[in-house]
């Protein structure tokens, strides 16, 4: 399977909500970075798309397109509709990679973080999401949910 199909198959996966096919994309030693969560690696990357997964609604929507690769590095853009809380969050999303052994062993996402917020959390979003402060406080909140939901389902 070539590495742009790799992209394709793991955004596939994701826009039909199957984790499982999502992390057959990835190297066993994955290395994933967002602005929210940050640097996760490992299980810790695979049980984060889990996580998030579980939380789909039928308004949850996930679109692809722009896939490029070569016999190293990939990218695409990406976008996530959805719900959080009662706020409607359309979070457009730009990943690279990098791949080992036929898989994909990097994957960055970017995204503007101060629009998240300001979609996510309304007033409050648009006066702090960009301080550093409210960075750290929304890391600290997903990856505590994160270690939770890791101890709830550990397979």
């Amino acid at each position: 399977m070539s590495n742009r199909d790799q992209i394709h198959k793991f955004y596939t996966a994701l826009s039909a909500g199957d984790s499982n096919e999502m992390v057959a994309c990835y190297h066993e030693t994955i290395s994933f970075q967002d602005p929210v969560f940050g640097l996760l690696e490992g299980k810790r990357a695979n049980k984060m798309w889990e996580m998030l997964l579980s939380k789909n609604t039928e308004n949850t929507r996930f679109t692809f397109s722009g896939i490029e690769a070569t016999t190293e590095i990939g990218m695409a853009k990406w976008e996530a509709e959805y719900y959080y809380g009662k706020r409607k969050v359309i979070n457009k999303v730009k990943a690279e990679f990098k791949f080992k052994d036929g898989k994909i062993i990097e994957h960055i996402d970017t995204f503007d973080m101060w629009k998240w917020t300001q979609q996510a959390f309304g007033a409050t979003g648009y006066l702090l999401g960009w301080t550093p402060f409210m960075k750290k406080k929304i890391r600290k909140t997903v990856n505590k949910k994160l270690d939770r939901f890791i101890e709830k389902n550990p397979a």
